[in-house]
């Protein structure tokens, strides 16, 4: 964290902060997302968002997606199942992963995005990075939304950028670089990776990070809030983000939920270490839980499961 962000945090309280922004939320609900002038995403029911790792290394699907052919064809059976959108990415964010150039994250995301549309896919598609210049050739090929798991702190261009083009902008919560951090399941006793207020933190620091955007010429409406489930907190404190939902949307933004097979889904759902191909079940659940607590767009590794799950909660949720 630099120095003046620092600073910034420890002037605001909580409170101030979220007073700060009721001006904002008075007009801002969480019943839309509004990713271009020309396009507005309902949330009148779950929003899944199926992932599309273009990388080698991705901690559950990295490596399968090798060819321009293979991911169109996944796309394809995503679309099948019920996505109402892809995540595209060509740089794995998993603890410990390596760092990947600008240009051969294009390299990857580009022909991906270009051969999607070219098979006559029109869902929404959002560029996982936190490159601008990545960002900029993806929405140049037709994505809609660039989804930066940084919120915009590794490369400030890249709110310029979606003000400019007026796309969706999903930012994310997180403490630390991918290849600095470990697996929230793995922190040892009495070394909470952030404060033990994690609530607090994670609320003053995407209040931030949407102020910023914001400065920028970001529309309001364009952005969604990811407390970033599983990177630099442990398996409490992803708890209490969770339980605490209701506190994010009072920032006057959609939710993302983007827990699929992390480690502490496995830690939760089987009291253990667990590979990523056995926290499905687990996954299933946490989702309509969170469904329930008031996320609503929802990046995922398995479509199918997760469509036919949120939606049957959702004919419940609905009536709450």
């Amino acid at each position: 964290m630099d120095q003046d962000h620092a600073n910034n945090l420890n002037k605001l309280s909580q409170t101030q902060r979220l007073a700060d922004v009721d001006s904002m939320n008075e007009s801002t609900k969480q019943t839309t997302w509004r990713v271009s002038s020309r396009r507005t995403i309902q949330l009148d029911r779950p929003l899944c968002i199926g992932i599309l790792n273009i990388t080698p290394d991705s901690f559950f699907d990295g490596g399968e997606l090798s060819t321009q052919s293979k991911a169109v064809d996944r796309a394809k059976l995503m679309i099948d199942a019920g996505a109402d959108g892809l995540d595209i990415g060509g740089e794995s964010t998993r603890p410990g992963a390596e760092r990947v150039d600008e240009q051969e994250q294009i390299k990857r995301v580009v022909p991906v995005v270009e051969s999607v549309r070219s098979a006559g896919i029109n869902v929404l598609i959002s560029v996982d990075t936190t490159r601008a210049a990545v960002a900029r050739a993806a929405i140049d090929a037709g994505a809609d939304v660039i989804n930066d798991v940084s919120a915009g702190s590794e490369d400030a261009e890249i709110l310029e950028l979606a003000a400019q083009r007026d796309c969706g902008l999903i930012l994310m919560h997180r403490t630390t670089l991918p290849e600095h951090d470990q697996y929230s399941d793995q922190y040892m006793d009495g070394q909470r990776p952030i404060a033990d207020s994690v609530v607090e933190r994670v609320l003053l620091e995407l209040t931030l990070r949407r102020d910023s955007a914001v400065s920028f010429g970001v529309n309001i409406g364009n952005i969604v809030l990811d407390p970033g489930l599983g990177f630099g907190k442990d398996v409490d404190q992803n708890i209490a983000l969770m339980c605490q939902t209701g506190q994010i949307l009072k920032l006057g933004h959609p939710v993302m939920s983007a827990l699929s097979r992390k480690s502490f889904v496995g830690r939760l759902s089987l009291g253990r270490d667990s590979a990523p191909s056995e926290r499905l079940w687990g996954t299933i659940g946490l989702s309509v839980m969170h469904l329930q607590l008031g996320a609503r767009i929802f990046r995922v590794h398995d479509v199918a499961a997760h469509r036919e799950a949120l939606d049957a909660s959702w004919k419940l949720v609905d009536e709450l």
